[in-house]
């Protein structure tokens, strides 16, 4: 079916200044300064454990090809991505946001003895190590230049998640999960870290390893208690409504720390609701790989919301076939617009009534 056509506002003087307001405002929390460093001071500072790598950044995962590949580059002056640091206003260390894969190979090349593999440029220099390449050329990579931006100690945290998300430097940046579980450690945090390996949510929600190691399963059980808390607030933009959501619910926790139990507590008793209720779990198909995020929505929320209407449901048994198997599910977990919140709401609600409507069927 064709989409319509967008509507145009009338953009009046009142919405023109509105909208001027809003981008001094969000200006003001981005404080960065530009920077370069040499190759051998970028070698030695990480030898030195002068950067720190945060809790969200992937473990150290390029294959030695791609080492080499990055080496070359740099052998070769070919533009290198800018490297992202936060200034730590505790230490005053910097803390790599972006960068460390290439930061460490730099490190192993450098002062490691890491040995260059098959190059297509340069394939006359496969299988040297910097010690063994000539003095002259060791240093003049040695004095290469990598330009850096760091964010520093005066941005807020959700400044800093802004630019970590943004930002795109050629090379793949940590996800919004990730990145949630560094900048917003704390008892929320940590239970959305124990929930994801949750044994029962695990089997129904099949991934592909990539998607594990990026975090997909916080996001989801991030989302299920974000939303199920109500989605005031939420403005079609969910990475910046999940940080906030963490971040108070980080200080909520400290404050009423029996309230953790619960929380595990609504997930677990939903997530064994789903299990028994839906055969194939978060799966499309019964032979499904993938889970997505749309059909999490609508199934781990909706059951949540029915549970809280009809407390019944526990005892009832549902066959949801032919409602999971309708044109209408699949319109309303569609992907197109899937983070607007009347999608958002439509696809919760959609599977909430069905299953309320089940359980008043059956009395």
């Amino acid at each position: 079916m064709a989409r319509r056509p967008r509507v145009q506002r009338e953009i009046t003087k009142e919405i023109q200044d509105a909208a001027e307001a809003q981008i001094v405002e969000q200006s003001r929390r981005i404080d960065f300064y530009l920077t370069e460093y040499s190759v051998e001071l970028l070698a030695s500072k990480m030898h030195d454990d002068e950067y720190e790598v945060p809790g969200y950044q992937r473990e150290f995962t390029w294959e030695d090809e791609r080492k080499s590949r990055f080496i070359e580059s740099i052998i070769m002056g070919l533009p290198i991505p800018f490297l992202f640091f936060w200034e730590k206003p505790d230490s005053g260390k910097l803390e790599i946001v972006d960068g460390s894969q290439r930061l460490r190979t730099i490190e192993q090349f450098v002062l490691g003895g890491f040995r260059l593999g098959e190059l297509e440029g340069l394939p006359l220099l496969s299988g040297f190590t910097f010690d063994e390449l000539p003095e002259s050329r060791q240093r003049k990579i040695r004095n290469r230049s990598i330009r850096g931006i760091v964010l520093n100690e005066h941005a807020d945290e959700q400044a800093r998640f802004d630019m970590f998300e943004r930002i795109n430097t050629g090379s793949k940046i940590a996800n919004k999960a990730e990145v949630r579980r560094g900048v917003l450690a704390g008892p929320f945090m940590s239970l959305v870290i124990d929930l994801a390996s949750d044994e029962t949510f695990v089997g129904m929600s099949p991934m592909s390893s990539k998607d594990v190691k990026e975090r997909e399963r916080e996001e989801l059980v991030t989302r299920f208690f974000a939303y199920g808390d109500g989605l005031d607030g939420y403005r079609d933009r969910p990475a910046e409504f999940l940080f906030d959501y963490t971040k108070a619910m980080n200080a909520r926790l400290i404050e009423e720390p029996t309230l953790e139990q619960a929380y595990r507590a609504r997930f677990e008793t939903t997530m064994a609701e789903v299990n028994r209720i839906f055969p194939h779990g978060f799966r499309r198909k019964a032979n499904g790989n993938a889970t997505p995020r749309t059909r999490f929505e609508a199934l781990a929320l909706g059951t949540y919301f029915a549970l809280q209407e009809r407390p019944a449901l526990a005892q009832q048994a549902i066959d949801p076939a032919p409602w999971l198997e309708a044109g209408e599910f699949t319109d309303v977990i569609g992907s197109d617009g899937a983070n607007a919140v009347a999608r958002l709401r439509s696809r919760m609600n959609y599977v909430k009534d069905k299953l309320v409507e089940a359980v008043d069927g059956a009395a």
